[in-house]
């Protein structure tokens, strides 16, 4: 008889502190589930970029390699941007003017031959290879004219680094984020990731300004800028985070939705531990 009270004692203390120490691990599973499920979510939503096909080989004014793209455009492009590249209604549009760098951006990343009409057109795998690419901008090139693919250097000397960082915080990375990871814009639309383009894709962008992005000319970026900027970004991609961990550079947002939630759960943890003790 004299036992049973000091056992009931004994009893609910533990009692208490298991189900306190079962709802901080609940706590703290449900905020690291929401942490991974944000982060799977947001790596699923950045795009990445195809990657470009090898820096070699400009379209030529080669007759054979115009016509070999001519047989091409007939069998994929033509009904989208007609016989003449004068565009279809509905469909495509003209070509005309648009030159070889359009041409090039847009099949080397796989946009062209689209599968659908939407917001934005997705990249995808490449359908034509760099040789057969060439061809279709030497064609288009050859009969609308405009902006070409460029040749030679495209990055210039690691001197014009610190100039590119600025050019691209000044012209980019307000779409593609200060890292060139890509970033959402209105009405569904999204700046891409730049992580695996090439050069060439950097220059036939640049010139051409596809979809949202502007036509930056000799007149916006001289050559020598363009070159800064190009080299930036591809030595950016090849550099580590100086700060640790930078969730893939994702951004500040992202990060510091990580840093809050690990942030709150510590904190919770602390309560419910300072509750147990008291």
């Amino acid at each position: 008889m004299t036992d049973r009270p000091s056992t009931k004692k004994g009893r609910r203390p533990r009692s208490r502190m298991r189900r306190r120490v079962t709802g901080a691990l609940a706590l703290a599973l449900a905020l690291g589930s929401v942490g991974v499920a944000y982060a799977t979510v947001a790596a699923a939503a950045t795009p990445h970029s195809q990657s470009a096909a090898a820096a070699a080989g400009a379209p030529a004014d080669d007759p054979v390699e115009i016509r070999k793209g001519k047989q091409l455009f007939e069998v994929t492009c033509i009904t989208c941007h007609g016989q003449n590249l004068q565009g279809v209604l509905n469909k495509g549009p003209s070509l005309i003017g648009t030159g070889s760098a359009a041409v090039y951006f847009q099949v080397s990343t796989g946009r062209m031959p689209v599968a659908a009409q939407s917001a934005q057109i997705q990249e995808k795998k490449p359908a034509f290879n760099e040789a057969e690419t060439l061809q279709i901008a030497a064609y288009v090139q050859s009969i609308g004219g405009g902006p070409e693919v460029p040749t030679g250097d495209l990055r210039g000397t690691d001197a014009n680094l610190a100039e590119g960082g600025e050019l691209f915080r000044l012209n980019c990375a307000s779409c593609h984020n200060f890292a060139g990871r890509g970033g959402a814009l209105s009405a569904g639309k999204y700046a891409p990731s730049l992580t695996n383009a090439s050069d060439k894709v950097f220059w036939t962008a640049m010139l051409s300004g596809p979809q949202n992005m502007p036509v930056f000319s000799d007149n916006q970026l001289t050559t020598d800028q363009k070159q800064a900027i190009t080299n930036y970004v591809q030595t950016l991609k090849t550099e580590g985070d100086p700060g640790g961990s930078g969730i893939g550079r994702l951004g500040p947002v992202p990060e510091g939705l990580v840093i809050w939630i690990l942030g709150i759960g510590a904190i919770m943890l602390m309560i419910l531990w300072i509750g147990a003790k008291s």
